[in-house]
């Protein structure tokens, strides 16, 4: 499946989130209708976001507020003592029912709330109009470069419109057809003596969390996250394993968080991931209890007005996503795509964390919460789960080995708070290469925007080089953009493409597909 996007350009002079400035933020954006996991990993590692369907990158050295990409990792994950205070104070209100409000508030009422701050969703106003479940028609360079194209005149029917799927019969010869979807053969339908079938994406994660217990078991596990007998039934429960604690040993972040969930506890909390998928039925049969906290969430935190918070608001900010899922064989037993980490208290959800599982990492989105329960600090809580989850991911995908929380924005006091995440890096605005926090702060105290990287001579390794392969879908067919310029012979859209393909990087650009009319 192509990762196809709408480049919209440059947006400036609109109002920050977090400086308060009417006319100081500024950024890049682009329409993602369908994209790959591994093509949002490497475009969040050229600072890239997305919020719904809209991928975004500010523009460093313009916007205000210079927001830099921060990543954890949780190999090395080290707890602060705020973060203590705070797992502790949940195992007291599970355990004993024990409620301290006003104190240790972190400085956020969310973990993430930079994917809404200045980006609200708003209408998709978008030119696409080519069906992504149909093939494409594909034009190779190298045919190009062997047999040169002579293209003839068309009727001006089909030449004026620029219909997608319009025939030239002059490149027949030079176009090949590769369909996304087979057509299954018709059959005589199941055998009613056997039992029924099951999907194959089923058994493989009924294997997979079937080593994963087995892995636990051997290594000491006492028990599974919320104290319940997993069940390959729900592979939506989030597991959590316990080790045994060592003697002079300090407690570690899993172990923090089991002592809250004992049997015996005044109130239970149950986390399950849910794929952001209405053929998902965890995911459906929750919807409107989700919609519904969403909008008590801000309309109390964020002064929403209703009709800002309103379902179709909230489904196309959160449950809406470009992502396609993946389930590969050596993938997590999840798979990869968008999904919504449920926090359920008592048969209640108090709070969603909206995550991307990615081939390198676990990226925060979004998070709201009952403000009933702000006393919890679900905000730093829900991130210490998510960091959690990410670590028990690491031990079946060894290749998930970060946490990225969005954006670091060293100006705003209320975001800077991510930076006592440890150890974690900042990506370098220019060279897009991580250098650690520490030797940053230096820097962003003289000046909100800098380039972070110590080294005068680096350069960014996946800059521009050859524009004349970005790849482009010009009525439905996929080719070069060397190509394009000579179909299209008057094309006025370079400057566009260039900027596009210089934001998202040669390897991107070479494999994602850019929409053009």
């Amino acid at each position: 499946m192509y990762s196809t996007v709408e480049y919209k350009g440059l947006k400036s002079d609109y109002r920050c989130g977090y400086c308060g400035s009417n006319d100081g933020k500024v950024s890049t954006g682009m329409w993602a209708h369908a994209m790959s996991v591994q093509d949002y990993q490497d475009l969040i590692d050229r600072g890239w976001r997305r919020s719904g369907m809209y991928v975004y990158k500010p523009t460093m050295n313009r916007t205000c507020c210079p927001q830099y990409t921060i990543r954890c990792h949780i190999l090395d994950f080290k707890l602060s003592k705020s973060s203590k205070k705070i797992l502790k104070k949940m195992t007291r209100f599970l355990s004993k029912g024990e409620v301290v409000k006003g104190s240790d508030v972190e400085p956020m009422d969310s973990h993430s709330e930079d994917a809404g701050i200045g980006h609200q969703p708003v209408a998709c106003t978008s030119e696409f109009n080519t069906d992504i479940e149909k093939p494409f028609k594909i034009v190779s360079l190298e045919e190009l470069e062997s047999t040169e194209i002579q293209e003839k005149p068309q009727p001006d029917a089909a030449s004026d419109k620029g219909e997608p799927g319009s025939k030239n019969p002059s490149v027949e010869a030079d176009v090949s057809t590769e369909p996304f979807k087979s057509v299954p053969k018709p059959g005589r339908g199941a055998d009613p003596t056997k039992p029924p079938c099951r999907k194959a994406k089923d058994i493989r994660r009924e294997i997979k969390l079937k080593k994963l217990l087995q892995k636990q078991q051997q290594r000491g596990v006492a028990d599974v996250s919320q104290h319940q007998e997993p069940s390959c039934a729900n592979p939506h429960t989030v597991l959590l394993g316990h080790h045994v604690p060592q003697a002079n040993r300090p407690k570690s972040l899993e172990e923090f968080i089991f002592e809250s969930l004992t049997p015996d506890a005044v109130h239970q909390l149950e986390v399950k991931l849910v794929p952001v998928s209405s053929d998902d039925p965890d995911f459906t049969e929750s919807f409107n209890q989700s919609a519904a906290l969403y909008s008590k969430y801000q309309m109390a935190v964020h002064q929403d007005s209703p009709d800002e918070c309103s379902e179709s608001e909230y489904t196309r900010f959160l449950c809406q996503s470009p992502l396609q899922a993946e389930n590969p064989p050596d993938g997590p037993v999840s798979g990869y795509g968008s999904f919504h980490q449920q926090y359920w208290l008592d048969g209640k959800i108090i709070a969603v964390g909206v995550i991307d599982i990615l081939p390198r990492c676990i990226s925060s989105v979004y998070l709201y919460y009952d403000p009933d329960f702000a006393f919890l600090s679900l905000g730093v809580y829900s991130a210490l789960r998510e960091v959690a989850f990410t670590t028990q991911l690491q031990k079946t995908v060894p290749s998930v080995c970060y946490y990225y929380m969005g954006f670091y924005i060293h100006s705003c006091p209320k975001m800077k708070y991510k930076g006592q995440y440890h150890p974690s890096d900042l990506l370098c605005p220019e060279t897009y290469a991580w250098v650690p926090i520490e030797k940053c702060r230096t820097k962003l105290d003289q000046s909100k925007y800098s380039r972070l990287n110590e080294d005068p001579n680096a350069e960014d390794e996946n800059r521009l080089r050859d524009l004349g392969k970005v790849l482009v879908l010009y009525r439905n067919t996929v080719m070069p953009y060397s190509i394009y310029q000579r179909r299209k012979k008057r094309a006025s859209d370079e400057e566009a493409v260039r900027q596009y393909a210089s934001l998202v990087g040669q390897t991107c650009a070479e494999r994602m597909l850019l929409y053009r009319n």
